[in-house]
């Protein structure tokens, strides 16, 4: 299928989702939200897919929401958000309950929606040269794409609070003080650094992974008694998967295991 704004493809489990529109600074509009919420559907169903790569051409990784989209038609703009936002909402949720975790490589501005949908990443490394911008209060919009949920996961409410109201521009390193971003690297190393992190979580248990992510989404919100419920019926599930039985064989055995996704 042909996605607008961007490209997916797959090699050897790694789903390379890929914003290829660079001239435009790789924005988030109608056709982009409809085409994400697309690729989330299939890429949680297919499971040859064992983790998601997220990268951008260009200078900018991108710009966010696009603003002409916006002033194409000012009147009918809050009958449009509710359009957009119900596609790419369903994609956020989607990617955030696949079992496949979420690696995102950031050069460059990365702003708005776009920088929401990078903070609920599993791992986000950055380039050197990466800033992360609110952006949302400079043009008198609240926020979208989960960046209220994601930005206070990754920073603490205090921090996100303060990131969003005041309309902050991070660099990579502060971004990594504040726990935006996980690692900060050479730009020329960034493509390469990233695909090593999801290669190596590629070749890990995709269900188990998939059960802690669903787990850390309920995290901060279930009681003590619900959680550690909701944890013991994934390991009873995960107990009697195949990889879990390989992953106690090679471990008595003393040798590196392969997991199959089974």
């Amino acid at each position: 299928m042909t996605f607008s704004g961007f490209s997916v493809d797959i090699v050897e489990g790694i789903a390379r989702l890929t914003l290829n529109d660079p001239a435009r600074g790789n924005p988030i509009d109608g056709p982009f939200c409809q085409s994400l919420c697309e690729a989330a559907i299939q890429l949680s169903e297919n499971p040859a897919v064992r983790c998601l790569l997220l990268s951008a051409e260009g200078k900018a990784f991108s710009y966010g929401g696009d603003i002409s989209a916006f002033l194409a038609d000012l009147d009918a703009l809050p009958l449009n958000i509710k359009r957009w936002t119900a596609a790419l909402h369903s994609a956020v949720v989607r990617l955030q309950r696949m079992n496949a975790p979420i690696v995102s490589a950031v050069q460059g501005i990365c702003a708005g929606g776009m920088s929401g949908l990078v903070a609920g990443s599993d791992i986000v490394i950055a380039a050197e040269n990466a800033r992360f911008a609110a952006a949302y209060a400079g043009i008198g919009f609240s926020c979208d794409a989960g960046s209220s949920v994601m930005y206070t996961r990754r920073m603490g409410l205090g921090r996100a609070r303060k990131f969003l109201l005041l309309n902050e521009t991070l660099t990579a390193s502060q971004a990594l003080g504040a726990g935006l971003v996980d690692e900060v690297i050479g730009t020329d190393q960034l493509r390469a650094r990233a695909m090593e992190v999801a290669s190596q979580l590629a070749l890990g248990p995709p269900a188990a992974i998939g059960e802690m992510r669903r787990l850390l989404l309920s995290a901060q919100d279930s009681s003590l008694e619900s959680q550690l419920e909701l944890e013991a019926q994934a390991l009873t599930r995960i107990a009697s998967t195949e990889d879990a039985r390989e992953g106690l064989t090679a471990f008595a055995a003393k040798r590196k295991p392969v997991f199959t996704g089974r």
